[in-house]
């Protein structure tokens, strides 16, 4: 079109009738105002048409059953009563989706203002004979709007240019005056439309907004229907629910029971009090009666530091431990005693011996001590009963019981100063009550509670001998290897050191070859310093012995040794008279002699 007008493009129509359509010819209707006159139809062959002009009523548009549009009026306003003109056709298309649904208004080109009133009564429809349905002539209702100078005719119908709007819109209420058009049956159309913009269905009142697509598919942004609720689904659910509860609280009540042994209080058999007292000579008895006798010791002193055990030797308050023991300590400040009963108090050292590895404490304003008896180490005999008390690792009234493993065992202890003037010579009784370290100097007591050792060492498992300070470094622990310095050797030498401060040692007056390794205890070439092996005016010169001697026995007992035999000689007192047996150039020989006396350190 070129008729100074906007042109309105859109994709060709897909009716190939649509597109036979002349484009109407740019001119103005009869009343001037600029509409374009709708297209008379296509006369179709056969078909007849005719204008019938009624002046009292609408002219109707007639097209009869072979498709010819022709227009009919009544003949005589006078001849007939008033009815209003009836037309036959066949079912038009229905109207886009969206313009509201409203009454066709037939147009003869002239002005929309004489369509009848909008309240004219409905005009009753009936069928002819050919199958047409017939509807009564409707008086047609006032527009909507003011005529769109740039609609497509027909308007509101397929054309060659079909505008399309850019937005879906909401269909219009119905104003109440409209008259209402009864649906009208689909029949067969040679080129069928869809409802709705795109292909899809008409809006419907209150359904949301999508966005419009001219060229989408069918049904494209109407939102899915949503899903309904399976009730079947929620029943499953509702019965895992109720499974995985039920699970929950049966577990946690199996997990009660098991651990409970049921849902009542469990009340246990329990026998009744009675009576603690225990047997004398048992082991809890020796421990009860035993106990109140025993301390424990804490030093300090040349920048270490240890525990140790003792046992009270009488009421003035000397106790009795071994020197290794206390053998740190510079004064009275470094030595507590603890008791059974937990109460403490400072000790002096009143004297010490390396060679017996002994030495006695003595604590002050102390009341209540309660001596242990002594007994007589001669008389024991292996397997005797045993138990020991000591503060193990500083575990202090620690109590273990064993029995006696053997007798008169020499060991050496010490001998960490490299000179051997610590090492201490022990003729020592065996056990296997167990002694660790914190042990030493703690009572070994027989079965009448009486001490009868005195505990001092242990053989660690590497071999070597060591204290009850840990002996050996490979394991300082108990193996079932304890020794313990007869109670004999200890009352003499506590005594001793108690009376003088000092303690005595016996001799014999030589110089042993400790390199000797032979069996026996061989006689020195000569003595330290230079000095002859044998003291002149000595006990062994009196009894004639000479360098080079080897002796094998001691009193009977076979010694291999240099340092078995200081073992034995020292099991015995100064002045006592001891039968040694010796070899000499291949001859074996008895020499008796008395014991010499000699001040310890």
């Amino acid at each position: 079109m070129n008729n100074g007008k906007p042109n309105w493009w859109s994709r060709p129509s897909s009716t190939p009738e649509a597109a036979r359509i002349p484009s109407p010819p740019p001119s103005g209707d009869a009343d001037g105002d600029g509409d374009f006159p709708l297209p008379a139809p296509q006369q179709a062959a056969g078909a007849e048409v005719s204008d019938l002009t009624d002046p009292a009523g609408p002219t109707v548009p007639v097209e009869t059953t072979d498709g010819a549009a022709r227009h009919e009026a009544a003949a005589d306003a006078s001849a007939a009563p008033a009815e209003p003109t009836v037309l036959l056709t066949k079912s038009e298309p229905p109207a886009p989706a969206d313009e509201a649904p409203t009454a066709h208004l037939p147009v003869t080109g002239g002005h929309p203002a004489d369509a009848p009133p909008a309240d004219a009564p409905p005009a009753p429809v009936s069928e002819s004979p050919g199958g047409d349905t017939t509807h009564a002539a409707q008086p047609a209702p006032q527009p909507l709007h003011a005529p769109d100078e740039y609609r497509t005719p027909p308007y509101g119908e397929p054309g060659p240019w079909a505008p399309a709007p850019p937005v879906q819109r909401p269909p219009a209420p119905v104003p109440p005056q409209q008259a209402q058009v009864p649906p009208v049956p689909p029949h067969p159309q040679p080129h069928p439309q869809t409802h709705g913009q795109g292909g899809g269905l008409p809006p419907q009142a209150g359904a949301p907004w999508v966005q419009y697509d001219p060229w989408g598919a069918g049904g494209a942004g109407l939102p899915p229907a949503p899903a309904k609720k399976s009730r079947k689904g929620l029943a499953v659910a509702g019965a895992l629910v109720f499974a995985l509860v039920t699970g929950v609280i049966g577990g946690g009540i199996g997990a009660y029971v098991e651990r409970n042994g049921g849902l009542t209080t469990v009340e246990l058999p329990q026998a009744a009090g009675g009576d603690t007292d225990r047997a004398p000579d048992s082991v809890a008895g020796i421990a009860a009666g035993a106990l109140p006798g025993v301390v424990t010791l804490h030093v300090k002193g040349g920048g270490s530091s240890g525990t140790g055990t003792g046992f009270v030797l009488d009421a003035k308050g000397h106790i009795l431990t071994n020197n290794h023991v206390v053998d740190g300590a510079e004064s009275s400040e470094d030595i507590t005693v603890t008791f059974s009963s937990g109460e403490t108090a400072r000790a002096k050292v009143v004297g010490k011996d390396t060679g017996y590895d002994l030495a006695v404490v003595q604590v002050t304003g102390v009341s209540g001590l309660k001596p242990l008896p002594l007994g007589n180490s001669d008389n024991v005999r292996v397997g005797d009963p045993v138990v020991a008390i000591g503060a193990p690792f500083d575990l202090s009234n620690t109590v273990t019981s064993g029995i006696i493993s053997a007798k008169e065992r020499p060991i050496t202890a010490g001998g960490e100063k490299g000179d051997g003037s610590d090492i201490s010579y022990v003729d020592a009784l065996q056990t296997d009550a167990p002694i660790n370290p914190g042990n030493s100097g703690g009572p070994l007591l027989d079965s009448k509670g009486r001490v009868i050792g005195i505990n001092s060492a242990i053989r660690a498992a590497g071999g070597g001998s060591g204290d009850g300070e840990g002996g050996s470094a490979s394991q300082p622990g108990s193996i079932g290897l304890g020794f313990a310095i007869p109670i004999n050797q200890g009352k003499r030498v506590a005594e001793e050191l108690i009376n003088t401060g000092k303690a005595t040692h016996p001799v014999i007056g030589v110089s042993l070859d400790m390199q000797f390794n032979g069996d026996g205890a061989r006689v020195g070439e000569k003595g330290k310093d230079g000095t002859a092996s044998v003291t002149p005016g000595g006990p062994a010169a009196k009894a004639g012995l000479r360098p080079g001697d080897v002796i094998t026995k001691v009193d009977g007992q076979r010694v291999h040794n240099g340092e078995e035999l200081i073992v034995k000689i020292r099991a015995h007192r100064p002045g006592d008279r001891l039968e040694l047996t010796l070899t000499r150039n291949g001859k074996e020989l008895t020499k008796t002699l008395t014991l010499g006396s000699s001040q310890g350190t």
